[in-house]
């Protein structure tokens, strides 16, 4: 049964009991063909399909619906439903696909999604994944650099920047809670200790201040200013108040790139502020972050180098399929102090030498962790840092023509000011801006409320059109559609038609009897 290495043969490796769930090598074929040429198939049609597919639930779920199998199905089958559910999803891949910030994936990571799912490697410490773990230490050091945050950073990857963030604020409170005084003497051990942020922050920082048992209410939020960034005056104001109530600040979270406008807030004098008043500064740069690799944009993350720590997402604007974040930070002895502790006897690591003994979980929250790193690490090879920048500046510049499209235009109206890939606008039929442009701040408020009716008509229509894919933000009361663009197949003439659909849908709504 087992050949002069010790292996067992081929010709019994499949016959050696019926609960074995391996494959003869023809299955195996047969397997891997369809599904390589399904995937395939679907990189090659993306941009020709319907953006998204319109399916009423009840349709899915009917679909969908089956007996739980007792026998197995052919792969014929499998790849038949398989087709179906392509159909019946959201594609991200589309070059008119402008809704949230949902990057495609790039092939070369979608196989290497396949290598590291063959390898099923639990990436938690070096002895339970020697080469995992060193591929992703490799890709933090480069993440770190291609961002600005420098070669001697340390970090981890996780399931996404909600659980970077949520990492990063556990840290910060752990360590300046051991920050026995304050400005005016002791701090008391009960003190409410307080973070502060933009009022245009992502849900994940009060949702992570809610988790750690810290309460929303010890959420500041700070006031934005007219580009939406966050307002350094108010900080200040915000910080003395609390102060002078006897509260404890202990992080400000700034946003490198807010999912609204794409907003950078002025993350030097953050910075500054941070250290005067000795908080931990953690930077929410989730989206925006990867826009340091265009020259262009490089001044906006002046400062980024202070942050104590850094979360960003690979799966957003690197192209990398999802699930990938990354929480990066300076000070790793204090990091694991923060977060480490005695484990079970079972995951003690023998301490033959440091790299080896070296565990993820002592720097994270996460134990299960899968071989993210690889499609990283593969896709940087493969496509080196100068094709991944021109990728982003592209879409930049894909970003600032939609915005001199909308501001040329007599029927649309630019609503913030496009920083990185976000454009933020709405469709103001001509007679409405006449009115907008002359009335008086009474009607002014009715027509802006009509406006708004408006546009979120138009964009259910053209989400449901299949056409285009848009979202939506509040800013300042007014209800913006909002394209994002982090699409390596977009084009200037996926700009143009995206507009001339939203214009069509208008008029197709307002020619429609009531």
């Amino acid at each position: 049964m087992l050949d002069s290495h010790g292996e067992v043969n081929s010709e019994h490796r499949h016959s050696l009991r019926p609960s074995s769930l391996d494959l003869t090598d023809d299955a195996m074929q047969s397997l891997a063909a369809q599904s390589v040429a399904l995937v395939m198939e679907y990189l090659a049609d993306v941009s020709e399909m319907p953006v998204f597919q319109h399916t009423p639930s009840a349709q899915l779920a009917e679909r969908f619906s089956a007996e739980l199998p007792a026998e197995g199905e052919p792969v014929e089958k499998l790849m038949e439903d398989c087709r179906c559910i392509i159909a019946g999803s959201r594609h991200s891949g589309h070059p008119r696909f402008f809704g949230y910030i949902g990057s495609p994936s790039n092939p070369v990571g979608v196989f290497a999604d396949l290598i590291a799912s063959a390898l099923n490697q639990n990436v938690t410490s070096w002895r339970a994944a020697p080469a995992a773990t060193e591929i992703e230490k490799i890709v933090v050091r480069w993440l770190s650099s291609l961002i600005g945050y420098g070669d001697s950073a340390h970090g981890l990857l996780t399931s996404g920047s909600s659980m970077g963030n949520l990492n990063a604020l556990l840290i910060a409170h752990r360590v300046k809670s051991q920050d026995k005084v304050s400005r005016n003497g002791l701090w008391d051990a009960g003190t409410p200790m307080t973070v502060y942020t933009s009022d245009q922050v992502h849900l994940s920082i009060p949702k992570a201040a809610d988790v750690l048992g810290l309460g929303r209410d010890r959420v500041r939020i700070v006031k934005s200013d007219a580009k939406f960034r966050l307002d350094i005056s108010h900080l200040r104001e915000c910080l003395e108040t609390d102060l002078s109530n006897g509260l404890r600040p202990f992080c400000i979270v700034a946003s490198a790139g807010t999912v609204g406008t794409g907003a950078v807030d002025p993350l030097a004098e953050i910075a500054r502020v941070a250290e005067e008043y000795g908080l931990w500064f953690h930077i929410d740069g989730a989206y925006g972050v990867p826009a340091a690799l265009d020259e262009r944009k490089r001044h906006l993350f002046e400062g980024i180098e202070r942050a104590d720590s850094v979360a960003l997402d690979p799966h957003k604007w690197l192209f990398t399929p999802v699930d990938c974040g990354c929480l990066l930070f300076r000070d790793a002895p204090a990091v694991r102090t923060a977060l480490s502790f005695t484990p079970g006897d079972y995951l003690i690591v023998p301490q033959e030498t440091e790299a080896e003994s070296f565990a993820f979980w002592d720097y994270g929250i996460e134990l299960s962790r899968r071989f993210r790193a690889l499609k990283i690490w593969m896709m940087l090879r493969y496509y080196g840092v100068r094709r991944i920048s021109a990728a982003i500046a592209e879409n930049n510049d894909l970003a600032d023509y939609f915005a001199e499209c909308v501001s040329a235009a007599e029927d649309f109206e630019l609503l913030a000011p496009v920083e990185l890939s976000i454009c933020c606008f709405r469709y103001v039929p001509p007679d409405k801006r006449a009115k907008l442009l002359s009335a008086d701040g009474v009607e002014r408020e009715g027509i802006n409320a009509e406006l708004n009716r408006l546009n979120a008509q138009i964009l259910r229509a053209v989400q449901r059109s299949g056409r285009a894919f848009l979202s939506n933000v509040n800013l300042c009361g007014r209800y913006a559609l909002r394209a994002c663009i982090v699409n390596f197949r977009t084009a200037r003439a996926d700009i143009e038609a995206t507009l001339d659909i939203v214009r069509d849908t208008a008029r197709s709504l307002s020619a429609a009897p009531e």
